[in-house]
């Protein structure tokens, strides 16, 4: 039996359905989008005259929520060229196309009986062999199809897709009993690459997997609160960061997620299992009924457990008292056994091992969850495995329960929770009776793929900065492991001996990494402190140090293939600009940002965008590569960054030739193909020499910076730093049509650099990012 996916039908355009469609259409695949004919007018529609027979009106539903999905602000789609691929429709005119669908995503209201009578009518105009799913939260998957003919049932699954579907890894596949299981393998794999889910296979249990274990951390945490009398912050503190968990933690989670949803949720177990303790393990306390009926939802209502308030301009968050029945202002005091834990090497077991009030919360909290999900295997799912990346994925959770508890130790973790009065699963004893003191062995390194923490064995070369790792195959990888994967001194220096040892004994170079992002830029931190010192020759040095390092990339004997992620920024892109090709992550925000701090790119980031902005233009003439240059202006002095590696594409710092890896997880894996690729014709290139716009293209490009401050959309000194970049990119003070050399043009740039680093201004725009994190306009 063979499946392939050209193009999909999602029936049911709310919040989910329309982000779901978002995102087939965000990895090329067309998608009808359909929902109920309306049964009224609405009153925009009166005034136009129109009537419940007009199409714009029975469509209503569904463009709606494709509207929503790709407005720019939502983010849904990766690029806003993929709408097209986005049809709208209904399910009265309209069913019948999904005859010509791969997969059919059933998004309506998550009510047993509906969902039962409309996989009917899906039945009636559904191709043979088609896959059917339900995108359920909690709905049964068996009980949904149980009167369907057996052909029906071996193409139908469950899916429960995390929200919002773009950013949230998880995609949990739940297989009812009569699931073809070359379908379940087919769709593992199409998830995992295609759209770069992260797969968990789920049994047909309540809540599956995820929103079983997430939804009982979270009510046990409001429990437990209780028994110790904490604030709704203080939980935050105790359940946030310090244990691996989001910033939002507990109270802040249920804000974002909406009150009433949470307890929807919870409630899905409650009415579906039969033991009495589980049961008793998600009732809420009756101050949550009150909030709900009273409106404090959450974000949604602008009032949950937390409430902003502006006065005079600042921001107050307010917190929920409920035995006041009012909103406080509460700014608890950080424990000191959490900034104590938060410090340490394995801050799960610091915590633990207090002998705080908190530290006893925090055993207690971790303890139960740990207890939980062990007893859930095999109920939710047959590998513990599977728990741990459900939370991870899906939750945002650093680590699994699983990992956690090799986190604290096993053996004696499970002696304390004997020692409690406690009864550990069975299967937990038993690995522990075969010596088997972690969930994680070997296991650690047997991901699919290139894994870099578990290649300690194969470093080549390493500094502080940045290490040199045998990929296998004869590739190299330089990965960076400074702090924020900034550029620093030792990443130079380590580019350089990259480069060396590559053309002398490997076939490609791979620069990439398995960090939070690939780059962040270059240590902004030493060029503020060279600044304040006014140290202009240290600054010029360090300046050339990058240029020269970045050359070395781009004219190295070998393919040099970059795969960024994440936020690629300044001198993180600069570097990536000088790779022979690029294989990005989807999620890609790159972007030459440093106007924000006052300066342009010094690495040779601006020479680099240029040539890239005239390098298909063959034998234009100046007047004909002048927009070309002013789009690549544009992109350095306002400092874009993409919303994806698609937007990378559209702003010049990514090739159309380049390649976009979904998942990111095989990011290294595609890189690293993609330089043996290479490797097998690869010829170095040689420098040549650029004709440049000169002193009139400069002039063409100071007007319309001149326009944009006169317009007060670009400060003053945003002017100034732009109009340094046109001279840059310009070729400085020559004539138009003089040709100059890459050397000529790096030149200008550390000149520029060096320049911007003597402006007060600037000082202030480092200062402040340093200190917020956040470009200053001054």
């Amino acid at each position: 039996m063979s499946f392939n996916i050209n193009k999909v039908a999602v029936l049911g355009a709310g919040v989910m359905g329309a982000g779901i469609a978002a995102h087939f259409a965000g990895v090329g695949i067309p998608v009808y989008l359909m929902d109920i004919v309306p049964k009224e007018l609405t009153d925009k529609e009166k005034a136009k005259g129109l009537s419940l027979d007009d199409q714009v009106v029975r469509n209503r539903f569904a463009q709606t929520g494709k509207t929503k999905a790709v407005h720019k602000k939502s983010r849904m789609l990766y690029d806003p060229r993929f709408a097209d691929l986005i049809t709208v429709g209904n399910f009265t005119d309209d069913l019948k196309r999904i005859e010509e669908c791969d997969w059919v995503i059933e998004v309506i209201v998550e009510n047993l009986a509906v969902k039962q009578n409309f996989m009917k009518e899906v039945a009636k105009y559904r191709k043979p062999g088609s896959i059917i799913s339900s995108n359920t939260s909690g709905v049964s998957i068996q009980e949904i199809v149980q009167d369907m003919p057996q052909e029906f049932k071996e193409h139908f699954l469950g899916t429960h897709y995390f929200n919002p579907p773009r950013y949230m890894k998880l995609l949990e596949l739940i297989p009812s009993q009569d699931t073809n299981s070359e379908l379940v393998s087919f769709l593992s794999d199409f998830g995992t690459h295609r759209l770069g889910k992260g797969i968990v296979l789920a049994k047909d249990t309540p809540n599956f997997v995820g929103n079983r274990v997430g939804t009982f951390a979270i009510a046990n945490a409001i429990t437990l609160m209780e028994n110790y009398g904490y604030t709704f912050s203080q939980v935050d503190q105790l359940t946030g960061p310090v244990i691996g968990r989001p910033k939002s933690a507990t109270f802040r989670t249920i804000d974002m997620v909406g009150l009433d949803i949470f307890k929807h949720v919870a409630g899905n177990v409650i009415h579906s299992v039969e033991d009495e303790e589980e049961i008793a393990r998600f009732q809420l306390p009756a101050f949550i009924d009150t909030m709900i009926q009273n409106r404090q939802l959450g974000n949604k209502t602008k009032q949950g457990f937390y409430k902003m308030e502006k006065a005079g301009g600042a921001r107050k968050i307010l917190e929920w008292e409920p035995k006041a029945a009012a909103y406080q202002e509460n700014k608890p005091e950080k424990f000191a056994s959490v900034r104590r834990a938060l410090k340490s090497s394995n801050k799960y077991k610091a915590m633990i091992a207090g002998n705080e009030k908190e530290c006893h919360y925090v055993w207690e909290t971790l303890k139960d969850v740990l207890l939980y999900s062990a007893n859930r295997v095999p109920e939710i799912a047959d590998d513990f495995q599977e728990i741990d990346k459900a939370m991870r994925w899906g939750f945002n959770w650093e680590m699994g329960p699983f990992e956690i508890w090799d986190q604290i130790g096993v053996s004696e973790s499970v002696e304390r929770m004997r020692t409690e009065g406690e009864t550990i699963p069975t299967w937990v004893l038993d690995r522990l009776a075969k010596g088997e003191e972690n969930f994680y062995g070997q296991e650690a390194s047997a991901n699919p793929y290139l894994t870099l923490a578990a290649m300690t064995d194969r470093v080549i070369v390493e500094n502080t900065g940045a290490s040199l790792i045998d990929l296998g195959d004869g590739i190299a990888c330089l990965n960076f492991k400074s702090k924020s994967n900034a550029v620093t001194e030792d990443v130079m220096e380590m580019i350089h001996e990259a480069v060396r040892i590559v053309e002398k004994d490997y076939k490609g170079l791979v620069i990439g990494n398995q960090g939070k992002n690939f780059s962040v830029g270059a240590d902004l931190t030493m060029i503020g402190g060279y600044a304040q010192a006014q140290d202009w020759e240290k600054i010029t040095e360090t300046v050339g140090k990058f240029q020269s390092a970045n050359m070395a990339l781009k004219y190295c004997r070998k393919p040099v293939v970059a795969a960024p992620f994440g936020m690629t920024l300044g001198g993180g892109a600069e570097i990536a600009l000088h790779a022979h090709a690029v294989v990005a992550s989807i999620e890609t925000y790159m972007g030459l940002v440093e106007a924000g701090v006052g300066l342009l790119p010094g690495g040779g980031g601006t020479k680099e965008l240029l040539l890239r902005s005239v390098e298909n233009l063959g034998k234009a003439t100046l007047g004909q590569s002048l927009p070309h240059v002013r789009k690549a202006w544009e992109t350095v002095a306002m400092a874009k960054v993409s919303g994806s590696a698609y937007e990378a594409m559209g702003n010049g710092v990514m090739r159309e030739s380049d390649r976009i890896v979904m998942n990111q997880d095989y990011l290294l894996d595609r890189a690293k193909e993609q330089a043996l690729h290479m490797s097998e014709s690869f010829v170095p290139l040689v420098q040549g020499k650029i004709q440049v716009l000169g002193t009139s293209g400069c002039a063409s490009l100071q007007y319309v910076s001149e326009f944009l401050a006169k317009g007060n959309f670009i400060s003053a000194y945003d002017k100034q730093i732009a109009d340094r970049t046109a001279y840059v990119m310009t070729g400085g003070n020559v004539s138009a049509g003089t040709e100059v050399t890459e050397e000529q043009l790096l030149q200008l740039e550390k000149e520029a650099f060096v320049a911007l680093c003597k402006e007060d201004k600037t000082l202030a725009r480092i200062g402040h990012m340093l200190k917020t994190g956040k470009p200053l306009r001054n």
